[in-house]
């Protein structure tokens, strides 16, 4: 069975909105969060069903193309899928950074990390370029968020990968889909 890339880009772009729009409305928490520490506990809670909605959708998606998928392609679906919430997400992070956060949210996180690290016993090099961290713009942030999610979803597919991929006659995972080669 040969994939479809264009349903896999449709169902990747159509899902990764849902997902986006949970993380949406999952950041304001973290928004609320700067001033009320138990939306962070919620912000924290909501983020825990990320990886419960990146094995629904995918395993929907699974279904669509005819119940059978290989690791490969499910672990594509999903890279895909946090590649386009993450597009979603960046939206509000920016507007978060530039519009909501007070001027110097980024400056002065920064700083307490910087003052964290500098308390620690570290080699001179590391404290040179400690010194030499600057801090970045709100459009800055939001394109580092991008490239976060995307790593996450890099990592977090392989086990929706390898869950919607099972074979469950023998345990194993399926690599071809018309039987051939097990991993």
């Amino acid at each position: 069975m040969e994939e479809n890339k264009n349903l896999l880009m449709k169902s990747a772009m159509f899902y990764g909105l849902l997902l986006g729009i949970f993380w949406a409305v999952k950041y304001v928490f973290f928004i609320l969060g700067v001033t009320t520490p138990f939306m962070q506990v919620v912000y924290w809670a909501l983020t825990s069903l990320t990886l419960l909605f990146a094995y629904i959708f995918t395993n929907t998606y699974k279904f669509l193309i005819g119940g059978k998928i290989s690791f490969f392609h499910a672990w594509q679906f999903g890279i895909l899928l946090y590649f386009f919430a993450a597009l979603i997400i960046s939206l509000e992070h920016y507007v978060f950074y530039r519009y909501i956060a007070s001027p110097d949210f980024i400056s002065s996180s920064i700083n307490q990390a910087i003052s964290l690290m500098k308390d620690l016993d570290l080699s001179m090099q590391m404290k040179e370029a400690i010194d030499k961290i600057t801090v970045p713009t709100p459009i800055q942030m939001a394109i580092q968020g991008i490239f976060n999610n995307v790593f996450y979803g890099i990592i977090l597919s392989i086990p929706v990968a390898a869950l919607l991929c099972r074979n469950n006659s023998t345990g194993l995972i399926n690599q071809n889909n018309q039987g051939g080669n097990k991993l």
